[in-house]
């Protein structure tokens, strides 16, 4: 049973885990054999650096903040940079 809600109205917490239980269920299944798969490799990763940022995102997941998604963002985030245009080698158009 789907009910409608006002824009700006938070939806139900039920409805909410009603809804998307069963595609977070199979995310988190995902990320846990992806996790199963690197430990039972031979050879550690060479980059601990991205391992240390999956353990820190499941870390903020695990904790009742109230920005959970925004912290999650801002950990996989590169920081912002002026010339970001040029250092992807962005052409910029002429502005004249």
């Amino acid at each position: 049973m789907t009910t409608s809600n006002p824009v700006g109205s938070p939806m139900p917490a039920q409805q909410v885990l009603d809804r998307e239980f069963l595609e977070v269920r199979a995310r988190i299944l995902k990320i846990a054999a992806t996790l199963d798969r690197v430990d039972r490799s031979p050879t550690p990763p060479a980059d601990a650096e991205r391992m240390d940022l999956i353990r820190q995102g499941l870390q903020i997941l695990l904790s009742n903040a109230p920005d959970r998604a925004r912290q999650v963002q801002m950990l996989f985030s590169l920081p912002y940079r002026t010339d970001w245009p040029q250092q992807l080698g962005v052409p910029l158009e002429n502005r004249g």
